[in-house]
């Protein structure tokens, strides 16, 4: 069975942040991640395509880092908009957050072929930078796990005049 995310914070992205490779449901090319909110958990799905493979059978582990990446950003733009009295799908615009650390564990090979599932837990140290947790499985099994500091984005971002 296939599991989906209904309401995924990346909806609410403002179009000018809504590009990202990873995340972005405006790029056309990008792996379109979608990070909603499971229980206290947030969980990102997403069954990889045949060009993600490492060796036949087994996953690209760029593809779990960039899982691990945007489900980061993701979570924290969740736990800060829930915050804020929102929820996905509430039509109001998302916070927007960045990568300011990346660490990631590889435990297992992962397998190609099936849906991933990336399990985060939320842990606010700053008003603006968030740390996450990430574990990532397939077929219920733990195949990489990370840890993502994220920061709100600057208002430098932001596109001038």
């Amino acid at each position: 069975m296939v599991e989906k995310v209904l309401h995924a914070i990346q909806d609410d992205y403002p179009d000018d942040f809504a590009w990202c490779y990873g995340c972005g449901r405006l790029n056309e090319t990008g792996h379109h991640f979608r990070t909603g909110w499971q229980g206290d958990q947030t969980v990102t799905l997403y069954t990889p395509k045949p060009e993600h493979t490492a060796l036949p059978g087994f996953v690209y582990g760029g593809l779990i880092a960039s899982l691990i990446d945007c489900h980061g950003t993701g979570s924290a733009a969740l736990a800060l908009h829930r915050k804020n009295g929102f929820e996905p799908g509430d039509d109001q615009g998302a916070p927007r957050f960045v990568t300011a650390y990346l660490n990631v564990n590889f435990h297992k090979p992962t397998p190609h072929g099936v849906q991933l599932k990336a399990v985060g837990r939320v842990e606010e140290i700053h008003p603006k930078k968030f740390k996450v947790a990430a574990e990532v499985f397939a077929d219920n099994i733990l195949c990489a796990s990370g840890e993502v500091i994220a920061v709100v984005m600057p208002s430098s971002f932001l596109k001038e005049g």
